[in-house]
């Protein structure tokens, strides 16, 4: 059967004919779902007034202007009046504009009351470095709001208003529960608008956006526009699953891919901001990176799993605990840490001062430790310990590995800006399409550790070497240092590892 489709590109309408064979499918593939829920509307006006307006304004600095704030829009748009005459309308004060003040709009947001005395949830973006907040509710009445407490890492905030009377609420549900498919809501107050309500379903369930170290969010095809920040995400119970967060989208506005941070992630901290004022995380005291196929196979690790150290506090609980570079954490307290995204959650949702046990893989083998569960400090510091300085000696090439390596000397610290108490051999040369380079290392990069031990000169690496080969392996790891960041590389072997005097 020939079946004729116009397909769109960038404004440009094409068409192609299309062969498709029809044939008997089986009855499973077409079966029916649940209808779409006939209208939204009764869920709507019984949620509706629990989602308010945030404004949040902060002291301009010296080069600007104020008022600020207004959106970006073309000389003589027809929204340009419109947005003006918003900005500079004083709700309810007086009437006509506002006069001119020290302050200037610094951000609009969305959020949700979570409690009828006025305990309200957003997004920390939206009220960070704020001078003044103020909430406007659902039927205008517009109140000054305090800050109860702030989580950059998990970017949540709770904010208090008092009120003549108790507020409309929502209440958390289960986002654990949540299904991709499932119909959602996002309501929230994009560019001060008011409540505006968008549907979707849920498209994806624990996204990893790289914007901290406890990603986990609920993916949604939601419009979810600038202002949408901190409101909620309902199911269909009309119970909050999702707190909108961020977009995916090259022009700032929704293009379908929106995210929310997950209700069960949220509601502890929330708890905590409310009690202490701060977050109260548990925390291990690790620098950690991803297991890949190569360094899983450089450690006799199969299949690729866990969470690879690359550092340890010093005095922190994992250094009490016995844990060493290059181990690989493959359960903490009895969970399953299937890669390195996994453990930061895993730790920060554990008890403090709980005694956990840690599975590691060391030297071939499974371990387990004993560890007691910190608090997360505000700031992290990895500390060091000054290492005797080795002589100075000649730069030998690996020409299997396409470097060149000498002991940290005073020449090679100051070349490329080390520390004093640097410990470890130096990259002086890289080879351009060997291996070294594909993997990108350069001159000035330290190897601190090759196969989980430490190296202080060519020699060290070149025995390490030497006995990786010998047990078989297909590469080699080594510890990679590159100002303040330290990574474990995987580097292949190949040739007979000859080397020569630099």
């Amino acid at each position: 059967m020939l079946r004729r489709r116009r397909i769109f590109h960038g404004g440009a309408v094409g068409a192609v004919w299309l062969c498709l064979a029809l044939v008997g499918f089986p009855a499973a593939v077409l079966a029916d779902g649940p209808p779409a829920p006939p209208s939204f509307a009764d869920l709507v006006a019984r949620l509706l007034p629990a989602v308010v307006n945030v404004a949040s304004t902060e002291a301009p600095a010296p080069s600007e202007s104020p008022p600020g704030g207004l959106p970006q829009l073309p000389p003589g748009s027809p929204f340009e009046k419109f947005f003006h005459d918003f900005m500079n309308h004083d709700h309810g004060n007086g009437g006509g504009a506002a006069p001119p003040t020290p302050e200037r709009l610094e951000s609009l947001g969305s959020g949700f009351i979570i409690d009828p005395d006025g305990l309200i949830a957003t997004n920390n973006h939206v009220v960070a470095g704020a001078t003044s907040v103020t909430v406007t509710l659902h039927n205008g009445t517009v109140l000054p709001a305090t800050i109860v407490g702030r989580d950059e890492r998990m970017d949540l905030a709770l904010l208090r208003v008092h009120a003549s009377a108790p507020l409309p609420s929502v209440q958390f549900g289960d986002s654990d529960h949540v299904r991709i498919g499932d119909w959602v809501l996002a309501i929230g107050n994009p560019f001060g608008l008011g409540g505006t309500v968008t549907a979707g379903i849920v498209s994806a369930r624990g996204r990893n956006l790289d914007e901290g170290p406890y990603d986990d969010f609920i993916q949604t095809d939601a419009p979810i526009n600038r202002g949408n920040s901190g409101g909620p995400l309902f199911d269909m119970q009309g119970q909050v699953i999702g707190i909108n967060t961020a977009i995916f989208s090259p022009s700032g506005g929704s293009i379908g891919i929106g995210f929310s941070i997950p209700s069960n992630l949220a509601k502890p901290v929330l708890a905590q901001l409310l009690k202490y004022g701060h977050p109260r995380r548990g925390w291990l005291g690790v620098r950690i990176q991803e297991v890949t196929p190569d360094i899983a196979a450089s450690l006799g690790l199969k299949p690729p799993s866990g969470a690879l150290v690359a550092g340890v506090n010093a005095g922190g609980p994992a250094d009490k605990a016995g844990l060493k570079t290059g181990d690989v954490i493959l359960t903490f307290n009895g969970h399953a840490v299937e890669d390195m995204h996994a453990l930061p959650l895993i730790v920060a949702e554990t008890s403090i001062g709980a005694t956990v046990p840690v599975k590691v893989w060391r030297n071939g083998k499974t371990e387990t430790l004993q560890a007691v569960v910190g608090e997360l400090p505000p700031e992290t510091q990895v500390a060091t310990n000054a290492p005797p300085q080795p002589p100075a000696t000649a730069e030998t090439a690996i020409s299997s590995l396409g470097l060149s390596l000498a002991p940290v000397s005073g020449a090679l610290r100051d070349k490329y800006h080390l520390g004093a108490n640097q410990k470890g051999v130096v990259v002086t040369e890289v080879s351009p399409g060997g291996p070294a380079s594909e993997k990108g290392l350069k001159p000035g990069d330290v190897v601190l550790e090759v196969q989980q031990q430490e190296v202080s000169t060519p020699s060290d690496v070149i025995s390490r070497l030497d006995a990786v080969r010998r047990e078989g392996r297909p590469s080699v790891l080594m510890l990679i240092q590159r100002g303040n960041e330290m990574n474990w590389v995987p580097l292949p072997l190949g040739g007979s590892g000859k080397v020569a005097p630099g």
